[in-house]
Protein backbone atom coordinates (compact mmCIF):
# COMPACT_ATOMS: atom_id res chain seq x y z
CA UNK A 1 0.00 0.00 0.00
CA UNK A 2 2.79 2.44 0.86
CA UNK A 3 4.61 1.77 -2.42
CA UNK A 4 1.40 2.27 -4.40
CA UNK A 5 0.63 5.52 -2.58
CA UNK A 6 4.17 6.76 -3.19
CA UNK A 7 3.86 6.04 -6.88
CA UNK A 8 0.49 7.80 -7.11
CA UNK A 9 1.87 10.85 -5.32
CA UNK A 10 4.81 11.14 -7.66
CA UNK A 11 2.65 10.68 -10.76
CA UNK A 12 0.15 13.30 -9.65
CA UNK A 13 3.02 15.56 -8.65
CA UNK A 14 4.33 15.48 -12.19
CA UNK A 15 0.87 16.41 -13.49
CA UNK A 16 0.60 19.30 -11.03
CA UNK A 17 3.75 20.93 -12.42
CA UNK A 18 1.83 21.61 -15.62
CA UNK A 19 -1.06 23.35 -13.80
CA UNK A 20 -1.91 26.96 -14.78
CA UNK A 21 0.21 29.59 -13.08
CA UNK A 22 -2.69 31.89 -12.21
CA UNK A 23 -4.02 29.61 -9.44
CA UNK A 24 -3.61 31.10 -5.99
CA UNK A 25 -3.26 27.73 -4.25
CA UNK A 26 -2.43 24.28 -5.63
CA UNK A 27 -3.53 20.88 -4.42
CA UNK A 28 -3.12 17.19 -5.17
CA UNK A 29 -6.23 15.10 -4.39
CA UNK A 30 -6.05 11.29 -4.18
CA UNK A 31 -9.36 9.42 -3.83
CA UNK A 32 -9.63 6.06 -2.04
CA UNK A 33 -13.11 4.77 -2.81
CA UNK A 34 -15.99 7.11 -2.01
CA UNK A 35 -15.22 7.96 1.61
CA UNK A 36 -11.52 8.71 1.91
CA UNK A 37 -9.26 11.08 0.07
CA UNK A 38 -5.77 12.45 0.60
CA UNK A 39 -5.32 16.15 -0.13
CA UNK A 40 -1.85 17.70 -0.45
CA UNK A 41 -2.29 21.46 -0.42
CA UNK A 42 0.36 24.13 -0.88
CA UNK A 43 0.31 27.92 -0.81
CA UNK A 44 1.85 27.87 -4.30
CA UNK A 45 3.10 25.45 -6.95
CA UNK A 46 6.63 25.57 -5.59
CA UNK A 47 5.51 23.69 -2.49
CA UNK A 48 4.13 20.87 -4.61
CA UNK A 49 7.23 20.81 -6.83
CA UNK A 50 9.27 20.27 -3.68
CA UNK A 51 7.56 16.90 -3.14
CA UNK A 52 10.48 15.30 -4.97
CA UNK A 53 12.70 16.34 -2.05
CA UNK A 54 10.56 14.52 0.50
CA UNK A 55 11.10 11.03 1.82
CA UNK A 56 7.51 10.05 1.00
CA UNK A 57 7.77 6.59 2.56
CA UNK A 58 8.95 8.10 5.84
CA UNK A 59 6.06 10.57 5.82
CA UNK A 60 3.56 7.76 5.26
CA UNK A 61 5.07 5.69 8.08
CA UNK A 62 4.86 8.63 10.50
CA UNK A 63 1.31 9.42 9.40
CA UNK A 64 0.27 5.83 9.98
CA UNK A 65 1.68 5.87 13.50
CA UNK A 66 0.03 9.18 14.32
CA UNK A 67 -3.40 8.27 12.91
CA UNK A 68 -3.55 5.23 15.19
CA UNK A 69 -3.71 7.54 18.22
CA UNK A 70 -5.33 10.74 16.94
CA UNK A 71 -9.06 11.17 17.56
CA UNK A 72 -11.47 12.14 14.83
CA UNK A 73 -11.48 15.88 14.27
CA UNK A 74 -8.06 16.43 15.80
CA UNK A 75 -5.10 17.91 13.95
CA UNK A 76 -1.48 16.99 14.51
CA UNK A 77 1.81 18.20 13.12
CA UNK A 78 4.43 15.92 11.60
CA UNK A 79 7.90 17.42 12.05
CA UNK A 80 11.18 15.57 11.58
CA UNK A 81 13.54 17.15 14.13
CA UNK A 82 16.59 15.25 12.88
CA UNK A 83 18.39 17.83 10.74
CA UNK A 84 20.13 15.08 8.72
CA UNK A 85 16.93 13.21 7.79
CA UNK A 86 14.32 15.97 7.64
CA UNK A 87 11.38 15.57 5.29
CA UNK A 88 12.35 18.97 3.91
CA UNK A 89 14.36 21.85 5.39
CA UNK A 90 12.17 24.35 7.33
CA UNK A 91 8.92 22.70 6.23
CA UNK A 92 6.04 21.42 8.37
CA UNK A 93 3.32 18.98 7.32
CA UNK A 94 -0.07 19.61 8.92
CA UNK A 95 -2.11 16.39 8.84
CA UNK A 96 -5.84 16.34 9.69
CA UNK A 97 -8.30 13.44 9.84
CA UNK A 98 -11.98 14.44 9.62
CA UNK A 99 -14.97 12.34 8.45
CA UNK A 100 -12.83 9.91 6.48
CA UNK A 101 -10.69 12.66 4.94
CA UNK A 102 -6.96 12.92 5.51
CA UNK A 103 -5.56 16.38 4.76
CA UNK A 104 -1.84 17.17 4.49
CA UNK A 105 -0.89 20.87 4.36
CA UNK A 106 2.62 22.03 3.53
CA UNK A 107 3.64 25.05 5.62
CA UNK A 108 6.87 26.82 6.33
CA UNK A 109 7.89 26.48 9.98
CA UNK A 110 8.94 30.13 10.33
CA UNK A 111 6.76 33.18 9.86
CA UNK A 112 3.47 31.28 9.39
CA UNK A 113 0.35 31.38 11.53
CA UNK A 114 -2.33 28.69 11.79
CA UNK A 115 -6.08 29.07 11.72
CA UNK A 116 -8.26 28.73 14.81
CA UNK A 117 -9.01 25.02 14.40
CA UNK A 118 -5.28 24.28 14.23
CA UNK A 119 -4.59 26.45 17.29
CA UNK A 120 -7.12 24.43 19.27
CA UNK A 121 -5.93 20.99 18.22
CA UNK A 122 -2.24 21.01 17.25
CA UNK A 123 0.04 18.64 19.15
CA UNK A 124 2.73 19.69 21.58
CA UNK A 125 5.34 19.19 18.89
CA UNK A 126 3.87 21.73 16.47
CA UNK A 127 5.71 24.92 15.63
CA UNK A 128 2.70 26.88 16.86
CA UNK A 129 2.84 25.25 20.28
CA UNK A 130 6.56 25.84 20.55
CA UNK A 131 5.90 29.53 19.84
CA UNK A 132 3.23 29.55 22.52
CA UNK A 133 5.61 27.97 25.02
CA UNK A 134 8.23 30.58 24.18
CA UNK A 135 5.60 33.24 24.85
CA UNK A 136 4.84 31.60 28.20
CA UNK A 137 8.53 31.93 29.02
CA UNK A 138 8.12 35.73 29.04
CA UNK A 139 7.47 37.76 32.16
CA UNK A 140 3.79 37.70 33.10
CA UNK A 141 1.92 39.64 35.78
CA UNK A 142 -0.08 37.51 38.19
CA UNK A 143 0.81 34.29 36.36
CA UNK A 144 0.73 31.26 38.67
CA UNK A 145 2.93 32.86 41.32
CA UNK A 146 0.12 35.18 42.36
CA UNK A 147 -3.02 33.96 44.03
CA UNK A 148 -5.35 34.08 46.97
CA UNK A 149 -6.08 31.71 49.82
CA UNK A 150 -5.97 31.35 53.59
CA UNK A 151 -3.41 31.70 56.41
CA UNK A 152 -2.86 29.84 59.62
CA UNK A 153 -0.18 29.85 62.32
CA UNK A 154 1.68 26.69 63.34
CA UNK A 155 2.95 26.76 66.92
CA UNK A 156 6.49 25.41 67.05
CA UNK A 157 7.18 25.75 70.79
CA UNK A 158 4.67 26.48 73.55
CA UNK A 159 5.24 29.70 75.50
CA UNK A 160 3.42 30.37 78.77
CA UNK A 161 3.65 34.09 78.08
CA UNK A 162 1.74 33.65 74.82
CA UNK A 163 -0.90 30.94 75.18
CA UNK A 164 -2.34 29.99 71.79
CA UNK A 165 -5.87 31.01 72.85
CA UNK A 166 -4.86 34.69 72.95
CA UNK A 167 -3.99 34.86 69.24
CA UNK A 168 -6.39 32.22 67.86
CA UNK A 169 -7.34 33.02 64.26
CA UNK A 170 -10.58 32.97 62.30
CA UNK A 171 -10.02 30.29 59.63
CA UNK A 172 -11.97 31.99 56.83
CA UNK A 173 -11.06 35.54 57.82
CA UNK A 174 -7.29 35.04 57.76
CA UNK A 175 -6.71 35.52 54.03
CA UNK A 176 -3.60 35.43 51.89
CA UNK A 177 -3.26 37.58 48.74
CA UNK A 178 -0.30 37.91 46.39
CA UNK A 179 0.59 39.43 43.04
CA UNK A 180 3.61 38.27 41.06
CA UNK A 181 5.73 39.19 38.07
CA UNK A 182 6.91 35.73 37.08
CA UNK A 183 8.64 33.66 34.44
CA UNK A 184 8.84 29.91 33.82
CA UNK A 185 11.41 29.04 31.11
CA UNK A 186 11.63 25.45 29.88
CA UNK A 187 15.01 23.84 30.60
CA UNK A 188 14.35 20.38 29.15
CA UNK A 189 11.50 18.73 27.29
CA UNK A 190 10.32 15.36 26.06
CA UNK A 191 7.02 14.43 24.44
CA UNK A 192 5.13 13.94 27.70
CA UNK A 193 7.20 15.82 30.31
CA UNK A 194 8.91 19.19 30.47
CA UNK A 195 11.19 20.57 33.17
CA UNK A 196 10.72 24.26 33.94
CA UNK A 197 12.12 26.72 36.45
CA UNK A 198 9.54 29.09 37.90
CA UNK A 199 10.84 32.31 39.48
CA UNK A 200 9.70 35.87 39.90
CA UNK A 201 9.06 38.87 42.11
CA UNK A 202 6.05 38.65 44.41
CA UNK A 203 4.21 41.02 46.73
CA UNK A 204 2.14 39.23 49.38
CA UNK A 205 -0.26 40.20 52.16
CA UNK A 206 -0.70 37.81 55.09
CA UNK A 207 -3.83 38.76 57.02
CA UNK A 208 -4.14 37.21 60.48
CA UNK A 209 -7.67 37.87 61.74
CA UNK A 210 -8.08 37.16 65.43
CA UNK A 211 -11.02 35.18 66.73
CA UNK A 212 -10.93 36.89 70.15
CA UNK A 213 -11.52 40.56 70.96
CA UNK A 214 -7.79 41.33 71.08
CA UNK A 215 -5.62 43.97 69.45
CA UNK A 216 -1.95 43.35 68.59
CA UNK A 217 0.23 46.10 70.09
CA UNK A 218 3.95 46.77 70.36
CA UNK A 219 4.92 46.56 74.04
CA UNK A 220 8.20 47.51 75.67
CA UNK A 221 9.69 44.01 75.50
CA UNK A 222 7.46 42.15 73.04
CA UNK A 223 4.20 42.06 71.17
CA UNK A 224 1.06 42.27 73.30
CA UNK A 225 -2.32 40.82 72.41
CA UNK A 226 -4.35 43.26 74.48
CA UNK A 227 -7.99 42.72 75.34
CA UNK A 228 -10.03 45.35 73.51
CA UNK A 229 -12.57 45.51 76.34
CA UNK A 230 -15.43 45.79 73.82
CA UNK A 231 -17.03 43.86 71.01
CA UNK A 232 -15.28 44.27 67.67
CA UNK A 233 -16.52 43.26 64.25
CA UNK A 234 -12.98 42.59 63.04
CA UNK A 235 -9.44 42.75 64.41
CA UNK A 236 -6.40 41.61 62.47
CA UNK A 237 -2.66 41.89 61.96
CA UNK A 238 -1.47 42.29 58.34
CA UNK A 239 2.08 41.69 57.12
CA UNK A 240 3.15 42.85 53.65
CA UNK A 241 6.29 41.33 52.14
CA UNK A 242 8.28 41.25 48.91
CA UNK A 243 9.34 37.72 48.06
CA UNK A 244 11.54 35.92 45.53
CA UNK A 245 10.18 32.41 44.84
CA UNK A 246 12.21 29.81 42.92
CA UNK A 247 10.39 26.58 42.08
CA UNK A 248 11.70 23.78 39.80
CA UNK A 249 8.66 22.23 38.17
CA UNK A 250 7.65 19.23 36.05
CA UNK A 251 4.76 19.63 33.60
CA UNK A 252 2.95 16.63 32.11
CA UNK A 253 1.21 16.31 28.71
CA UNK A 254 -0.97 13.72 26.98
CA UNK A 255 -0.42 12.27 23.51
CA UNK A 256 -2.17 15.26 21.93
CA UNK A 257 0.15 17.71 23.65
CA UNK A 258 -2.46 19.07 26.03
CA UNK A 259 -1.25 19.83 29.51
CA UNK A 260 -2.44 17.45 32.21
CA UNK A 261 -0.89 19.26 35.15
CA UNK A 262 2.36 20.13 36.89
CA UNK A 263 4.17 19.57 40.15
CA UNK A 264 6.82 21.84 41.61
CA UNK A 265 8.74 22.14 44.86
CA UNK A 266 11.14 24.92 45.82
CA UNK A 267 11.68 27.80 48.18
CA UNK A 268 11.32 31.53 48.67
CA UNK A 269 12.99 34.39 50.50
CA UNK A 270 11.35 37.68 51.39
CA UNK A 271 11.50 40.95 53.27
CA UNK A 272 8.78 42.64 55.33
CA UNK A 273 8.00 46.09 53.90
CA UNK A 274 4.99 46.96 56.09
CA UNK A 275 2.82 45.65 58.91
CA UNK A 276 -0.22 47.08 60.63
CA UNK A 277 -3.24 46.26 62.75
CA UNK A 278 -6.75 47.05 61.65
CA UNK A 279 -9.85 46.99 63.80
CA UNK A 280 -13.46 47.52 62.78
CA UNK A 281 -15.93 48.67 65.42
CA UNK A 282 -19.52 47.53 65.64
CA UNK A 283 -20.66 50.90 64.27
CA UNK A 284 -18.44 50.44 61.19
CA UNK A 285 -15.62 52.82 62.21
CA UNK A 286 -12.13 51.59 61.30
CA UNK A 287 -8.75 52.21 62.87
CA UNK A 288 -5.32 51.25 61.57
CA UNK A 289 -1.95 51.38 63.33
CA UNK A 290 1.43 50.73 61.65
CA UNK A 291 4.37 49.21 63.52
CA UNK A 292 6.88 46.38 63.20
CA UNK A 293 5.25 44.56 66.17
CA UNK A 294 8.60 42.76 66.72
CA UNK A 295 8.03 40.81 63.49
CA UNK A 296 11.06 39.35 61.74
CA UNK A 297 11.98 41.49 58.76
CA UNK A 298 13.43 38.63 56.76
CA UNK A 299 11.46 35.50 55.95
CA UNK A 300 12.23 32.30 54.08
CA UNK A 301 10.53 29.00 53.56
CA UNK A 302 9.26 26.28 51.26
CA UNK A 303 6.73 26.52 48.48
CA UNK A 304 4.92 23.88 46.39
CA UNK A 305 3.00 24.31 43.15
CA UNK A 306 0.36 21.77 42.10
CA UNK A 307 -1.42 22.09 38.78
CA UNK A 308 -4.44 20.14 37.54
CA UNK A 309 -5.20 20.98 33.91
CA UNK A 310 -5.48 24.79 33.93
CA UNK A 311 -6.00 25.16 37.69
CA UNK A 312 -3.01 26.04 39.88
CA UNK A 313 -2.68 25.49 43.63
CA UNK A 314 0.07 26.60 45.99
CA UNK A 315 1.28 25.88 49.54
CA UNK A 316 3.80 28.11 51.37
CA UNK A 317 5.43 27.43 54.71
CA UNK A 318 7.70 29.86 56.58
CA UNK A 319 10.66 28.05 58.12
CA UNK A 320 11.67 31.00 60.31
CA UNK A 321 9.51 32.39 63.16
CA UNK A 322 6.97 35.10 62.47
CA UNK A 323 8.14 37.09 65.52
CA UNK A 324 11.58 37.83 66.86
CA UNK A 325 12.95 35.43 69.48
CA UNK A 326 11.25 35.93 72.89
CA UNK A 327 9.33 38.92 71.49
CA UNK A 328 6.22 36.95 70.54
CA UNK A 329 4.83 33.43 70.18
CA UNK A 330 7.05 30.90 68.41
CA UNK A 331 4.84 30.38 65.37
CA UNK A 332 5.34 29.71 61.65
CA UNK A 333 3.06 30.97 58.89
CA UNK A 334 1.34 28.49 56.59
CA UNK A 335 -0.48 29.76 53.49
CA UNK A 336 -2.35 27.82 50.82
CA UNK A 337 -4.80 28.56 48.06
CA UNK A 338 -5.41 28.82 44.33
CA UNK A 339 -3.29 30.66 41.80
CA UNK A 340 -4.47 33.41 39.50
Amino acid sequence: MKVVLTTVLLLLGSLAWAAPEHSKADSLVILFGNKTRLVIHSEDKEGIRQLSSYDINKIIRDMGLKLDSVRTGETFIVIDQNKVQRYLQDTVLVVTQQDGEVRVTIKESEGRSYDRSERDNNSDWSERNRSRRRKKDNWEIGAEGGGFGLNTLIEKTANARYPSETYRLRPLGSRYISLALSQAPTLARSQHVSFKLFYGLEVSWNNYMFDNEVIAQKGTDGVVFADAGRDLRKTKLTVCSINLPVVPRLSFYNNSGRKLGHLGFGGFAGYRVDSYTKIKEQDGNKERQHSNFYLNDFRYGLVAHIGIARTNFFIKYDMNPLFQTDKGPDVRALSFGIGL
